[in-house]
């Protein structure tokens, strides 16, 4: 068996344009912030703190160390996610939207395909044809639940401000046709399933027209899917014959989680 990772991490020395600090706590200061925890849930305690009083010394410790402790002040957009109908808008379908701790597990362990769309340029959108003229190519056909793998390229860009810029989108089409055939997840290895918003942006205040501004995410409260942003490695799969292993964290009411996405090759069948 081969376990290929499919994730980007959350890295507070990348470009991002949303705020990410990782606070860490090294094992010599993790003795100081244990104490000044556990003492400053009380006023008395605060106050013994500031006076020098300790509950644990370093030299308690072995080799006056204490546990490491990392703090992740960060998006649920950071990093590889699933987003689900909640993220789209209050309503999907008519009924109240869905969050991320919602998405059914079993839709998560599924059979994968890669559709290879690395042709589509940037500010272009891959069409219902485009996934259609893939799938012959590779001689398959879709079945329900299939997680369906876009590979444009783009993720070779991370790290750096083109990878918020330099991408397709996906046109609702392509969204129809893969849950038409049961697709119930399917991702992308872009930051995002629509245009950059630059592009977008700048049409809606031409136009004033609100159709330009993400159109395949507010699809979501017309047809209810999952899809994951920011996959990475796309290019070590091959089309169809693995795995895919997208399990959300279980994080309460958002509408988007982080998760460790990976392909699962059985390399003895």
């Amino acid at each position: 068996m081969k376990i290929i990772d499919l994730s980007l991490p959350i890295d507070d020395k990348a470009f991002e344009v949303h705020h990410v600090e990782i606070e860490r706590v090294s094992h010599k200061e993790g003795v100081r912030k244990f104490n000044r925890v556990l003492m400053g849930k009380t006023l008395k305690g605060k106050l013994q703190y500031i006076l020098g009083k300790r509950i644990v010394k370093k030299e308690d410790l072995p080799d006056e160390e204490f546990l490491s402790l990392e703090i992740v002040h960060s998006p649920v957009h950071i990093g590889t996610h699933l987003d689900y109908s909640f993220h789209y808008g209050s309503k999907s379908e008519g009924r109240v939207s869905k969050t991320a701790e919602e998405i059914p597990l079993e839709w998560c362990y599924q059979d994968g395909v890669k559709l290879d769309v690395s042709h589509k340029k940037l500010n272009e959108v891959i069409t219902a044809k485009d996934l259609e003229d893939v799938l012959k190519k590779i001689n398959y056909t879709l079945k329900p639940l299939d997680i369906v793998l876009l590979r444009t390229g783009a993720d070779k860009l991370f790290g750096g401000p083109k990878y918020f810029s330099d991408y397709p989108g996906i046109d609702i089409s392509a969204i129809d046709y893969l849950l038409d055939r049961g697709i119930k997840i399917f991702g992308v290895d872009t930051m995002g399933i629509d245009r950059p918003y630059r592009f977008m942006l700048k049409e809606f205040l031409e136009t004033k027209n609100a159709k330009k501004l993400y159109p395949a995410h507010f699809y979501g409260r017309t047809r209810e899917f999952i899809h994951i942003e920011r996959l990475a490695n796309l290019e070590k799969l091959p089309d169809f014959g693995f795995k895919v292993n997208c399990f959300p964290v279980k994080i309460k009411c958002t509408g988007a989680a982080w998760a460790r996405v990976v392909g699962i090759i059985d390399e003895y069948k």
